[in-house]
């Protein structure tokens, strides 16, 4: 009996510890991890899905949502984005959210590329298609980039289950869709309310994943744990704001226009340097015109010579007519939230080339102005005689006394004005104030 109890013992012993790993795997809480893109799609953006998939991956998470709302933006940032959910361990759903958001050019490609598409009441996605801003294209190129996104397009709608013909609708004929028609198209896979409603919905779904294989989501009482943008991210961000960089860029090389006309001061030098940087830095994020940059650098070259050789303003103005067009003109961006608004460009032009042009001129005027100290500076004043002139004596000026020699009469008697011709050494050579001219 001993050695079968000694058996029952361990076997029992056994059980109680692999019974609360057993509880545990059955009770744990399936995790969520929410990302917010409702910017324009950019290489910052690409970056910050990138990571909160991988941060999705760490944490061994039933499901990624994203929250979208976006303008569109750049294509090449798309297919990064693209890739990385296709090549997600975790599945992915995009959801335009809240109401009254959309999916607008780049966006479509994102949601269609979701292993689940959903969308909220009162929100709309679509008309993708490609656009070359400010470019008169030939009628080949233009289909050869239309072809392009909408193959780009086609290769993973089709194996998403979803309906191919009005995808390429949305890039060949801009077509958008609302919330009720993308489900009747089988765009999408569900129109829901709010994230919890989502989840609801979703729990225990079969869903095909882009490799071809099935997973069952488990979303019961999931926990949802947001991945905000780090403060690089929203730092960069602000940065390929095209409004900021220009604007930045402006004041920098304001900074730096009054550091080499008053030099010595450092920290407009300073400054102006560090908010040119972080412009360049901002636009090298962005499709950048280089036509625009040759504008910018004619721009400055005439504000220059315009403070050189003074051309009665004509170099200014053409120098801010090239700023101006020029600022207008640098980003090259698929849509107006990746370009400079007129408004800035204007502002920011002529704001420069004010402040630059009066700078400019305040210090050709320093330049030619006469000499306000020595005795060269007493020339064409007028001066009070203090001693008797006969022919020479002493005069008051500006609340000096000068040795003075007169010119013309014999002699003037105290208190007389002269007038100083010239100077010899340190006697100032004068006339009677009435005998001059």
């Amino acid at each position: 009996m001993r050695p079968r109890l000694k058996a029952v013992i361990a076997l029992l012993i056994t059980l109680s510890c692999l019974l609360p790993a057993t509880l545990s795997a059955e009770t744990t809480t399936p995790v969520v991890i929410k990302l917010t893109l409702h910017d324009t799609i950019q290489p910052i953006t690409a970056d910050y899905l990138q990571r909160g998939l991988q941060e999705a991956a760490r944490q061994h998470a039933q499901l990624v949502l994203v929250s979208m709302g976006t303008p569109g933006g750049l294509l090449e940032s798309t297919r990064v984005m693209v890739q990385a959910i296709e090549n997600s361990p975790v599945p992915v759903v995009i959801f335009i959210s809240p109401t009254g958001s959309r999916a607008g050019s780049a966006g479509f490609f994102l949601l269609e590329a979701a292993d689940i598409a959903a969308m909220a009441p009162g929100t709309n996605a679509g008309a993708a298609h490609p656009i070359v801003e400010g470019r008169q294209l030939d009628p080949i190129l233009k289909e050869k980039i239309e072809n392009d996104a909408a193959a780009f397009l086609r290769s993973y709608t089709a194996r998403r289950g979803r309906n191919v013909q009005a995808a390429e609708d949305a890039i060949r004929n801009s077509k958008s869709y609302s919330d009720e028609e993308a489900l009747k198209l089988k765009l999408i896979d569900l129109v829901t309310l709010d994230d919890a409603s989502l989840l609801t919905a979703l729990d225990n779904r079969e869903i095909h994943r882009f490799d071809g294989s099935t997973q069952t989501l488990h979303l019961q009482g999931a926990t949802i744990l947001t991945t905000a943008p780090s403060l690089r991210e929203r730092l960069l961000s602000k940065l390929t704001n095209p409004d900021i960089a220009v604007l930045l860029m402006v004041l920098g090389g304001l900074l730096i226009y009054l550091e080499f006309n008053v030099p010595g001061t450092v920290v407009p030098g300073s400054l102006g340097t560090l908010f040119v940087l972080l412009s360049l830095f901002g636009l090298n994020l962005l499709p950048i015109r280089h036509t625009a940059i040759v504008l910018l650098l004619a721009a400055v070259v005439m504000m220059i010579l315009e403070a050189k050789f003074g051309s009665h303003g004509v170099l200014a103005l053409a120098g801010v007519g090239c700023l101006v067009f020029g600022l207008a003109t640098l980003v090259d961006g698929p849509i107006p939230e990746l370009r400079v608004h007129t408004a800035t460009a204007v502002g920011a032009g002529l704001g420069f080339g004010a402040i630059s042009f009066g700078l400019a001129w305040i210090a050709l005027r320093a330049r030619r102005s006469k000499v306000l100290t020595g005795p060269q500076a007493m020339i064409g004043g007028t001066a009070i005689a203090r001693t008797p002139l006969s022919p020479t004596g002493q005069v008051e000026i500006r609340g000096e006394l000068w040795q003075a020699s007169l010119r013309g009469p014999a002699s003037l008697a105290i208190g007389s004005a002269v007038y100083v011709r010239s100077v010899e050494g340190l006697v100032l050579i004068v006339e009677p104030v009435q005998d001059t001219v």
